[in-house]
């Protein structure tokens, strides 16, 4: 298509703001309208740019994304506006300010892996040489995700009460449900409630020391720590917070110094009425080789858990993803997406940025025909619901030659029991099922059954590779079957 330009040196490139509109409109002219909604149209001149032509978008993500793939299209379009060569620099907006406690400014992740910060947003505010530090470093450098907050957050029937009890502590913490423990499948948004409690603290009091951290990085910087002789340093860092946010407790299962540390640290806290959130992917008394006094610990306060969305949920998500990005998708397509898709939430806004990068870079519009093919891969198994304990016990009786009823039997012969250990590792592997949900279903066994057999499959797994790969091939039987 041929693009109207004015003529060259008509205009000057200071006070984009003027320009804007016009630049936008010649850019209309020249890319597909999907493509124009989804990366141009969320563009707008940042009001205190250092650089005349700085321009804001929404997040890191998109930053990134439009450099390597729009980026050209703008400066070109900017040249011949200006009528001389013209480079656009991209800037995301500040959101949630988050520094380190001694002042040093440490920027907000834009990305839903990271953790360990402590944050506090007046720390700037300190002076220079204070006679003593009574405030303690930070875990790690990095902090909450500034887009894991209530507003992005769309609750449905399945986080109902854990939603309700995260906004509670996010306004008044330390006074209800302490500790509050999230349990859940992946990409459900444990991890999303959990730092919009911090970053909803962080704005509303802005005093507060708030620590998020998953227990891994927790149990990595107890080992340096005493590595480097400063264990005194690492209980004050941890036992001086006023929230403390703990990712994935389920991984200080087995190790028995970090539990130990944990439970002094979770003691001291707790005693000070300061807020503590913990999630996983069980619940307490599903977390095996747990030590009771930290489980009868987590089962203080508030236990929920987090299921995966139901349909009507699961659109809802996707059109609040649209519509914060500023995108048109039509309604028959979001609903294809979200019969299709039914795990987790994770996947489901995964599909959408694929389905919206592949329209962007082929320039065609977004259609049902479209979505099916390039989101075949997100599709396959999905289309006729989750997997179910009784296909998994179908599959496994045929492969081993016995039947479903010996799986669910008393009998305890070699090959059976190994039969059923296998059934209830891929059911804890497939289903949203807890432990109880899978000892009942194989003749009523209870949880420790089932973790003991997860574990034992797990363990053959690690150190035999053709085990391995016999797993993985029932494992692909069963989503085949889906």
């Amino acid at each position: 298509m041929v693009v109207s330009v004015p003529k060259q040196g008509a205009h000057t490139p200071m006070n984009l703001d003027s320009h804007w509109p016009e630049i936008l409109d010649l850019v209309r002219q020249k890319v597909p309208r999907q493509t124009f909604q989804t990366w141009f149209a969320p563009l707008a001149p940042t009001p205190n740019g250092n650089g005349a032509l700085e321009i804001g978008c929404p997040d890191h993500f998109f930053r990134d994304w439009f450099s390597e793939h729009q980026l050209t299209t703008l400066n070109e379009v900017g040249t011949a506006y200006f009528g001389q060569p013209t480079e656009f620099a991209l800037a995301v907006p500040e959101k949630t300010k988050v520094l380190e406690p001694m002042g040093a400014a440490v920027s907000p992740a834009a990305a839903a892996l990271t953790f360990g910060a402590v944050i506090n947003p007046t720390a700037g505010m300190r002076p220079a040489q204070a006679p003593e530090p009574v405030s303690p470093p930070a875990p790690t450098p990095r902090g909450l995700n500034s887009d894991y907050v209530f507003a992005n957050f769309v609750p449905g029937s399945g986080t109902d009460l854990a939603y309700a009890a995260a906004t509670a502590i996010a306004k008044n913490p330390g006074s209800h449900f302490n500790p509050l423990f999230i349990h859940g499948g992946v990409g459900l948004g444990k991890t999303h409630l959990m730092q919009a409690i911090g970053n909803a603290i962080a704005v509303n009091r802005p005093q507060s020391r708030i620590c998020y951290v998953t227990a891994e990085s927790f149990m990595n910087d107890l080992i340096r720590s005493i590595q480097e002789n400063r264990t005194p340093d690492f209980k004050l860092k941890y036992r001086s917070v006023d929230v403390l946010l703990v990712d994935d407790v389920a991984f200080l299962a087995g190790k028995e110094s970090t539990q130990e540390e944990f439970f002094h640290t979770f003691n001291a806290l707790y005693d000070q009425k300061k807020q503590i959130v913990l999630t996983s992917d069980r619940s307490p008394k599903e977390i095996t080789t747990l030590e009771e006094r930290l489980r009868s610990r987590f089962e203080w306060g508030l236990i929920t858990d987090i299921q995966a969305p139901n349909l009507e949920t699961r659109i809802a998500i996707l059109k609040r993803k649209i519509e914060v990005n500023r995108i048109y998708i039509d309604e028959e397509v979001i609903t294809l997406i979200a019969e299709n898709i039914t795990d987790n939430i994770r996947r489901l806004e995964g599909a959408l940025i694929r389905l919206l990068a592949f329209a962007s870079l082929t320039g065609k519009e977004i259609s049902m025909e479209m979505a099916s093919e390039v989101l075949s891969s997100y599709f396959h198994g999905n289309s006729t619901g989750p997997v179910k304990i009784a296909d998994i016990m179908d599959i496994v009786a045929d492969v081993h030659d016995i039947s479903v009823d010996q799986l669910k039997s008393k009998r305890r012969t070699q090959d059976l029991a190994r039969a059923r250990q296998i059934a209830m590792h891929l059911a804890r592997e497939m289903t949203g099922a807890s432990l109880n949900q899978i000892g009942r279903a194989f003749g009523g066994r209870d949880h420790s059954t089932v973790a003991h057999a997860c574990q034992k499959i797990e363990s053959l797994a690690a150190t035999d590779p053709a085990f391995r790969g016999a797993i993985r091939d029932l494992t692909d039987r069963v989503r085949a079957r889906r």
